[in-house]
């Protein structure tokens, strides 16, 4: 696979400007007081900077998070890296893992797992929609290092081709309707992690992975608040982004 993610830059400007773009595509890239062509653009060192009408631009790598939260085409609710990077510990995803997810969305979570394990990994999701699986798979192409990723066009109530995962991950309206079908994926003693909305989808969950032969580990709920970035008044931002979701972790019992 053609790494998508070494042809993407970040423009960073005055009063908090920020733009994900592709130097990849020959086009002219809109700027606040003008434009930038794309092959301009790519002359231009990471860490260097241009100047559009007297005002001075800034040229970054693009990183996991700008992708995902800049420019990745989105049409679902996404996993955000507050959440990501916590389910990617609590699943222990590490480099040569093979790891289910359902559903793919628009495939934000999908390049994390891809990223984090490697090459010799394999992240199998599974989305319903047709839709939603053909914007995920341009979404992963357009940012995975590495060909790991196994998209499958089906709900997992049809069941999962795949055994002895070593984690999954479900964000799914009902999932305690695939429970069965999740342990049957997971190897002896596999990790399990769920995104739920609503509190009494927690509720249901734990009932279902409770009767399934799952132990709990965990039911967590991630804040963050971000802080203005002047120093010389340091403060909150006004504004926090609240609940996302509500996470429930668990390990297979049993063989």
């Amino acid at each position: 696979m053609q790494s998508g993610f070494a042809t993407k830059r970040v423009i960073i400007g005055s009063d908090g400007f920020k733009k994900v773009v592709d130097i990849a595509s020959p086009n002219k890239i809109g700027l606040p007081n003008g434009h930038i062509d794309s092959t301009l653009l790519a002359d231009v060192s990471p860490g260097g900077s241009f100047e559009v009408n007297g005002a001075v631009y800034h040229v970054l790598t693009c990183d996991m998070f700008d992708y995902v939260m800049y420019y990745l085409k989105r049409r679902t609710q996404i996993v955000y890296p507050k959440e990501g990077a916590y389910i990617l510990m609590r699943l222990d995803v590490s480099p040569g893992k093979r790891v289910g997810e359902a559903g793919t969305g628009s495939g934000a979570f999908t390049v994390c797992l891809s990223r984090a394990v490697g090459p010799e990994g394999r992240v199998y999701t599974y989305e319903q929609r047709e839709e939603f699986h053909k914007l995920a798979e341009k979404n992963i192409r357009g940012f995975s290092e590495f060909d790991n990723v196994v998209m499958r066009n089906k709900s997992i109530t049809e069941g999962i081709e795949e055994r002895d995962l070593d984690a999954f991950f479900l964000d799914v309206r009902e999932p305690w309707e695939v429970m069965a079908e999740v342990r049957k994926a997971l190897k002896p003693a596999g990790h399990l992690g769920i995104l739920v909305p609503t509190a009494n989808q927690v509720s249901e969950t734990m009932s279902s992975l409770n009767q399934n032969g799952f132990y709990i580990s965990e039911v967590v709920e991630i804040m963050m608040r971000k802080y203005k970035l002047v120093p010389e008044r340091l403060r909150p931002e006004d504004l926090m982004i609240g609940h996302t979701g509500y996470l429930i972790f668990a390990r297979k019992l049993g063989e």
